[in-house]
């Protein structure tokens, strides 16, 4: 699935999910090193709680953040 993010520097968020877990994470833009490593954190974990983890994440005064985009990606794909 591919998911467009607001209010962040990355402007897409590619992803699977197999089995109920989040597989294949990549984000194209924004900070490398990071969205590097919340797409491995998150890799193999269960929908439901890697949502409830980046849910909320904030980045500066934005409101949001490239982790909270995650789980607005996940959250919608998990209610088609």
């Amino acid at each position: 699935m591919t998911f467009t993010p607001q209010g962040v520097c990355s402007q897409k968020i590619d992803f699977d999910i197999v089995d109920g877990k989040v597989t294949h994470v990549q984000f194209l833009g924004g900070c490398n090193g990071n969205t590097q490593g919340v797409s491995r954190l998150v890799e193999g974990m269960e929908v439901h709680d890697a949502i409830s983890r980046l849910e909320g994440i904030q980045c500066g005064f934005k409101g949001t953040s490239c982790p909270d985009q995650l789980a607005k990606a996940l959250k919608q794909a998990i209610s088609q």
